[in-house]
């Protein structure tokens, strides 16, 4: 029975051992043509960036074929949270602040073909946030919505600690794991079957449509899919005033595999997946690219 359990254990060791992460690639991106950039966002092509630049987080979009730079606002934090529709189009929220100190927050989309801005979602005071559907993408504030589409299909958003998923247009709120400071960071898998978020003070976890929890990845923030089975995020560390250490890690979806992208010393974080890409920023805002090779 002994040397049976220890073959099982040598099998194991060496199936987990067969297991190679190989990065193929990995070049700055943008040097010498800009500034610091933060928050990067991947179309679901890979061939265009969104990042927010300057002391105000504007938002601009990057052409990796062409190289163009396009300045799409200048309106303050406009950057930090802006996606791409499954139309192709930009959707972002800008913030205004009113004589009271008050801050207003508008919703806007921008056609990346015609570059041209409309507003969506007109100025309300408090907080506005968004879910990419399968057919549309929708912004809720707390007077007023917006959807793209009557059915945005399948999707995901968060509210404190309330996991919101929308499948065929109809709104479900599940709670899997408990989070006194909410959840954050949700989306949707390639596939649209599984949903990936982080509960604040628990860690990454990815649950099916229905908010069973499938999985608990660790503490891992600002997660977000490469593919439908890995799970790229930052892990990071800091002495309650500043990054003391930041990295970009690999994680299997069902969390039984972990693997470091970048070292803890390289200050590498808001990573960013798509198309086998994945796009990333340091602490000085240095922007960039890498692809990798995994061997299941």
């Amino acid at each position: 029975m002994k040397q049976l359990l220890l073959s099982i254990l040598g099998c194991c060791s060496l199936l987990a051992g067969a297991q190679q992460v190989t990065v193929v690639k990995q070049e700055r991106l943008l040097q010498g043509v800009e500034g610091p950039a933060y928050y990067p966002v991947l179309d679901r092509t890979g061939a265009r960036l969104l990042f927010a630049s300057g002391v105000e987080y504007g938002l601009k979009l990057y052409d990796m074929n062409t190289g163009a730079v396009t300045p799409v606002s200048n309106e303050r934090c406009a950057g930090i949270d802006a996606t791409f529709g499954n139309d192709g189009n930009v959707y972002y929220v800008g913030q205004k602040i009113n004589e009271n100190n008050l801050i207003y927050r508008t919703g806007y989309k921008f056609d990346v073909n015609k570059a041209s801005i409309d507003i969506v979602l007109e100025a309300q005071h408090g907080a506005v946030t968004h879910a990419v559907g399968t057919r549309g993408v929708a912004m809720r504030g707390p007077r007023k919505n917006y959807a793209s589409a009557r059915n945005i299909g399948t999707a995901v958003d968060v509210q404190g600690s309330n996991l919101l998923i929308t499948v065929n247009g109809k709104q479900h709120s599940y709670s899997p794991v408990e989070s006194y400071a909410g959840y954050l960071w949700p989306s949707l898998s390639p596939d649209g079957t599984k949903v990936l978020f982080f509960a604040a003070g628990a860690g990454a976890f990815v649950t099916d449509l229905n908010g069973k929890v499938l999985a608990s990845l660790g503490n891992y923030e600002m997660p977000c899919w490469y593919n439908n089975d890995y799970v790229v995020a930052q892990n990071a560390t800091d002495d309650g005033h500043q990054f003391t250490s930041s990295q970009i890690m690999l994680l299997k979806a069902d969390g039984t595999f972990r693997h470091e992208l970048t070292k803890s010393t390289s200050m590498s974080m808001q990573p960013t997946s798509a198309a086998g890409k994945i796009v990333y920023t340091t602490v000085d805002g240095l922007l960039y690219v890498m692809e990798i090779s995994i061997n299941d």
